[in-house]
């Protein structure tokens, strides 16, 4: 009976403890139960933050190709309408000139020849290379990497420190050389991506040195694979390099390709810049005016060092005008004559006399002046930042305007008494 009781002693402790385990795993079930819906509610907040800041991210995105199709669309409307106004002005024009052709009296047709040829070329040189091609493509230069998003949410998981492959930097970009060109005082450059390069490409920066072996300086910033620099200096060789950038930083500079401009500037007179007055045929070389009041116009080159000569012959000189030969900064004023703001240094002439202007300010008279055939040569020494002037080879006055500096183009000004010619 001793053995038996002692042995229910222990069976009771026993079933006691397994009590008092019961009531622990219940509390336990409880305590599950409770982590579980907080875990629940902590995975539901987290992914639902994802997908809101996904959202937030796709309206941003779609508004970034809302304004890059409206400023397509606008872009092409523009071409649209002013190539339908050239069209429209053109195609009067033409009809205009085959009823005058029809003309059966030659003296009425002769009266207005001349000005209807003039039309004529001018008509056509405004359609300047380019006019008919589209300034934009249909393409759209978006491109949405959203691979390594998804790779991370498939990767997406309990498991801490996963480890993600990040986006690299582009590659280094490709500069074509057999597109790569000078003409006068300005470079094209031409690059492209490396074949089988998949990183995403937002953009590319074009560096050049100053042309005397100085630092680099950034000259484009922008999506293009193409870019012309203008403005350089002639006879001068320029070192250029490119390279991509992506949201992951910037790639390795391309190579460095030398460049050389040319020693000898050839120009033309510049339509784009000129008074509307002024009217220039045989290529932009022959420049005369439809007004009575001297008008400017600009040549194509630019010069900001070295020595550089051009001369202009007078084709056509009635009733003594007084045309300004020189240069002039971009921005000078073009409805009155050369010389007369602070952007030109000229000198003008009539028949008998010349006198140097700038700022209004007219000095050094000096006998002797111009007629039909007549040369008119213009020296340009950015070395001693001076301009000399010629009449049928011999020097006019002194040196002029010491202490030039800066970048100028070649300039005229002229009334419809006059026609020069380069």
């Amino acid at each position: 009976q001793a053995q038996l009781s002692q042995a229910l002693n222990g069976v009771s402790d026993k079933a006691k403890e397994a009590k008092e385990f019961l009531v622990q795993l219940k509390n336990l079930l409880q305590q599950i139960q409770e982590n579980g819906l907080d875990y629940e509610a902590c995975l539901v907040a987290q992914c639902d933050a994802l997908v809101d800041a996904l959202t937030r991210q796709k309206a941003k995105l779609l508004t970034k190709v809302t304004k890059e199709r409206e400023h397509k669309l606008k872009v092409v409307w523009d071409q649209i309408n002013h190539c339908t106004l050239k069209l429209r002005q053109s195609t009067g024009l033409m009809e205009y000139c085959l009823e005058v052709i029809k003309e059966n009296d030659p003296s009425g047709f002769l009266q207005i020849s001349d000005a209807l040829i003039k039309r004529v070329q001018v008509s056509q040189e405004q359609w300047v290379k380019g006019a008919l091609e589209p300034k934009v493509s249909a393409e759209f230069d978006l491109t949405l990497d959203s691979e390594p998003l998804l790779q991370s949410i498939h990767q997406l998981d309990f498991i801490q420190m996963k480890c993600r492959v990040p986006i690299t930097v582009p590659p280094v970009p490709l500069l074509q050389l057999e597109k790569c060109c000078t003409r006068n005082n300005s470079v094209t450059l031409a690059w492209r991506m490396p074949p089988l390069s998949h990183n995403p490409v937002e953009g590319y920066i074009l560096e050049l040195d100053d042309g005397d072996g100085g630092q680099f300086r950034e000259v484009y910033v922008g999506k293009e694979t193409l870019c012309t620099i203008d403005g350089l200096h002639f006879n001068s060789t320029y070192n250029a390099r490119v390279k991509a950038f992506n949201s992951s930083g910037v790639g390795p500079y391309s190579k460095t390709v030398i460049l050389q401009t040319s020693d000898v500037a050839w120009f033309a007179f510049d339509p784009s810049s000129a008074h509307r007055d002024i009217v220039l045929s045989n290529d932009n070389q022959t420049a005369t005016c439809n007004s009575y009041d001297d008008r400017v116009v600009l040549g194509t080159a630019a010069f900001s060092k070295g020595v550089h000569y051009w001369e202009l012959h007078v084709d056509r000189y009635d009733n003594h005008p007084d045309p300004a030969f020189g240069i002039a900064r971009i921005n000078v004023v073009k409805d009155m004559m050369l010389g007369k703001d602070d952007k030109a240094w000229a000198m003008y002439v009539d028949n008998n006399r010349s006198w140097f202007m700038h700022c209004n300010s007219h000095t050094n008279r000096t006998e002797g002046g111009v007629s039909k055939g007549a040369t008119v040569g213009v020296l340009l020494d950015l070395n001693k930042h001076n301009l000399t002037f010629y009449i049928n080879g011999q020097q006019q006055g002194p040196p002029a305007f010491e202490n030039v500096e800066g970048v100028f183009m070649p300039a005229l000004s002229l009334n419809r008494n006059v026609q020069v010619s380069l």
